[in-house]
């Protein structure tokens, strides 16, 4: 019983596409492999499926490379002079775009000015007096954010040393504590407008046997404070 003709036409199924496109490459490059082998034939064979993905054969006994030389050779024609062609003009671009951006720069900086006529130093001028503009206002954004900083460093340190100096001051209301003011501690306890503050504080005994076993200069505290 014969089987009735295919029609030819595109696969809308997906899965059933990629099924038909599977088989059929491998069909093709049994029958080139089958060329190759039996009449000594040089094939090629490059396919892309719907996908993107490149499928490709070559006969083991020649190279892509050399396939397409000897495909041009034959032909008379060269398959790479219009891409060689486009990538120098893209490369003169490029240099010309060097060329122009090396100029500008030596202008900047005050050289190859004897060439510019009136407009153009004007306009170079102009283009200065701007650059200079976002550098100042740059710099001033910076030294504003350094201000802060050190404005925000400086009310933190201020805020511990008054927490420091509360701290003493409660202290010094404690009956357990009392500044030492007689004649050994004079030298140490003091004000100065330049140098450290120094407070010698000498803790009570809250019972008789406080001392005992000990000195009197065991108790004694002392916490310099800077203004």
């Amino acid at each position: 019983m014969a089987r009735g003709k295919i029609q030819i036409k595109r696969i809308e199924n997906t899965t059933n596409r990629q099924v038909t496109y599977s088989k059929r490459r491998n069909g093709l490059f049994k029958k080139a492999n089958e060329l190759t082998v039996l009449c000594d034939a040089k094939v090629s064979i490059i396919m892309f499926s719907s996908t993107g993905k490149l499928h490709e054969y070559i006969s083991p006994s020649i190279s892509t490379k050399q396939f397409f030389d000897q495909y041009q050779m034959t032909v008379g024609i060269d398959l790479w002079n219009s891409h060689y062609e486009h990538m120098q003009e893209n490369l003169r671009k490029l240099k010309d775009v060097n060329r122009n951006l090396r100029q500008e720069i030596r202008q900047r900086m005050g050289d190859c000015l004897n060439d510019l006529g009136i407009e153009e130093l004007k306009l170079l001028e102009e283009e200065m007096d701007k650059a200079s503009k976002v550098i100042r206002e740059r710099k001033y954004k910076m030294i504003t954010n350094q201000i802060d900083q050190h404005r925000k460093k400086f009310n933190n340190e201020k805020e511990v040393h008054n927490r420091l100096l509360r701290d003493l001051d409660a202290r010094a209301e404690d009956p357990r504590y009392g500044l030492v003011d007689n004649g050994e501690y004079e030298s140490v306890i003091g004000f100065s407008n330049l140098g450290p503050r120094v407070f010698a504080l000498s803790l009570q005994p809250s019972h008789p046997n406080a001392h005992s076993g000990g000195t009197a200069a065991s108790d004694l505290t002392t916490y310099p404070l800077l203004f």
